[in-house]
């Protein structure tokens, strides 16, 4: 009689544990929440994005949908239905047994799990492991070798704050990326799908992998996108990539300059936010077609006209000043010259002058070079899979585009001549800029206050007020931001070039006279940290 009843408590038990019940599967994210809410209309209807207009309803992460390759996965689990998805809640109605539906709770990417039996929720699936997984998210990277060159910026700071380039889009053009496509230095770009896309524009074929003759498109693009766990973390190791070669590297004509500007046109249609350039071009080998110095004038070489018109479109474009700084040349080249380029010298990893960083140029209309990263020495991963050091502005080129490309992912309200100010006006020499550091050495931590609206302005300063905004002449001021009555106002452009200075005393001075500006925006900067956007008619 014994065994019987055991048999049959046998017997319902397996029944229990068989029975089908209902669940809630919480996910821990959602794929390109920044880019989608960037281009609502990719994730909503006009007429909803009209009716959130009108009653001034944010678009947010829960107005993104659930990620299907997840939903894929869950309908794949062994004896899981699916029954219905919810982007509010970021969570997918289950059905399956007890057992099955609590082995979901292994997948990667799910948060937690809730029973529609409340009783059945007695495991430990919700808190404890949704901390720990944000834990694993939040933790810093361990750069190795390559934190010199991001910690010089400040760099760091931002991935701490989690911006690491999620959901912004980087071409980079450039030379050949062998291996890109197979080496474990790239993994982490490839399985997270960030891997956009590649174009030879020099033989006309997808491929940018084989069939090349230069390394130097990997070399650049390990400095934003390599990560080696432990040793080696990119500046910018999340963003998504599109790899363009429009370098011969087989030799130098004009028409590498063409090459670029369709890559750049391609890439302003496929969304592109940044542009790394880590190519120059001044000479060539027929010499009745190369420029002269006098040429690098921000407007004459036709790849410089390409860049102004990409800054135009919104891309913010970084580019290597280049190298010609101990040379007979000298001088920052093209597309480096250009006004809606943020051209980046070298310095060595103890922020010093690198002998070889192509110089700025009283001739040339703008400040040049714009800012420095560590371009001697700089730690790359070669096409081996190793980690190596390299030199060239064309390695402090990237280093400063992933770093920039984190910022402007931290400030997506900002447009690309803010990101540049912004970066500009946070640099180490910002006040006092020369022809060869520029600005100086950007600290995008207080680059990022600053966009954030974190200034450091003393407490018991009367807040400084400029107006109006449009001016045709006089602007108006009111308060000053030294407590001593006294204030120092600095006037650039939007190109970063300083204007004017002007020395204010609250006694007398009420007022500065504008009427010598041209029509355009400005920017007037009181030198501690508090800016503010003049409109000049």
């Amino acid at each position: 009689m014994k065994k019987g009843l055991l048999i049959v408590l046998l017997f319902f038990s397996c029944l229990n544990a068989l029975a089908q019940e209902d669940a809630w599967v919480y996910l821990l994210d959602k794929k390109d929440v920044t880019a989608s809410i960037a281009n609502p209309i990719s994730i909503l209807s006009q007429k909803a994005i009209n009716r959130k207009a009108l009653h001034n309803i944010p678009i947010d992460e829960r107005d993104v949908p659930v990620d299907e390759d997840y939903i894929a996965q869950l309908k794949s689990s062994t004896g899981i239905t699916v029954k219905a998805k919810s982007k509010w809640f970021n969570a997918v109605h289950v059905r399956g047994s007890i057992v099955n539906i609590q082995a979901l709770d292994d997948l990667s990417f799910v948060s937690h799990i809730e029973f529609a039996d409340k009783d059945l929720n007695t495991s430990k699936t919700s808190k404890e492991k949704l901390n720990s997984k944000f834990e694993s998210v939040f933790t810093d990277f361990n750069y190795g070798n390559a934190f010199n060159q991001i910690d010089m910026l400040n760099g760091h700071i931002l991935h701490q704050e989690n911006y690491t380039g999620a959901g912004m889009t980087v071409a980079v053009l450039d030379a050949g990326f062998p291996n890109v496509n197979i080496m474990s230095a790239f993994e982490r770009l490839r399985s997270t799908n960030n891997l956009l896309g590649s174009y030879d524009f020099v033989n006309r074929e997808e491929d940018v992998y084989t069939n090349n003759t230069s390394n130097h498109g990997t070399l650049v693009l390990s400095t934003m996108a390599g990560f080696i766990q432990d040793q080696f973390v990119g500046t910018a190791p999340d963003a998504g990539y599109f790899l363009f070669i429009t370098e011969d590297a087989t030799s130098e004509t004009p028409v590498e300059e063409s090459y670029w500007v369709e890559a750049a046109e391609r890439a302003d249609s496929l969304g592109v936010d940044v542009i790394n350039t880590s190519l120059g071009y001044t000479t060539y080998d027929n010499p009745n077609y190369s420029y002269s110095p006098s040429d690098m004038n921000g407007n004459t070489a036709y790849i410089t006209k390409g860049a102004n018109i990409a800054f135009e479109k919104g891309m913010l474009l970084v580019t290597s000043a280049g190298n010609s700084g101990n040379d007979s040349w000298q001088i920052v080249g093209a597309p480096a010259d250009a006004s809606g380029v943020l051209s980046i010298g070298a310095v060595n990893a103890n922020g010093a002058y690198a002998f070889f960083s192509s110089k700025g140029s009283a001739a040339q209309p703008n400040q040049k070079p714009d800012v420095v990263a560590q371009g001697l020495a700089s730690y790359v991963i070669t096409e081996n899979n190793t980690t190596a050091t390299s030199n060239g502005t064309s390695f402090s080129s990237p280093i400063m585009a992933g770093a920039v490309t984190c910022l402007w992912q931290a400030l997506p309200d900002k447009n690309n001549e803010e990101i540049m100010q912004l970066v500009r006006e946070y640099a180490s020499q910002y006040e006092n800029p020369d022809n060869f550091l520029g600005y100086g050495i950007p600290d995008f931590e207080k680059a990022l206050n600053a966009g954030l609206g974190f200034g450091n302005v003393p407490e018991d300063t009367e807040e400084l007020i400029v107006f109006p905004s449009p001016t045709t002449g006089k602007l108006y001021i009111s308060g000053f931001i030294d407590s001593s009555g006294l204030a120092k106002l600095y006037l650039f452009d939007i190109w970063g070039k300083k204007i004017s200075e002007f020395d204010l005393n609250r006694e007398t001075d009420d007022n500065i006279d504008l009427s010598f500006l041209s029509s355009g925006l400005y920017i007037l900067n009181t030198g501690e940290n508090k800016t503010f956007k003049i409109v000049k008619q």
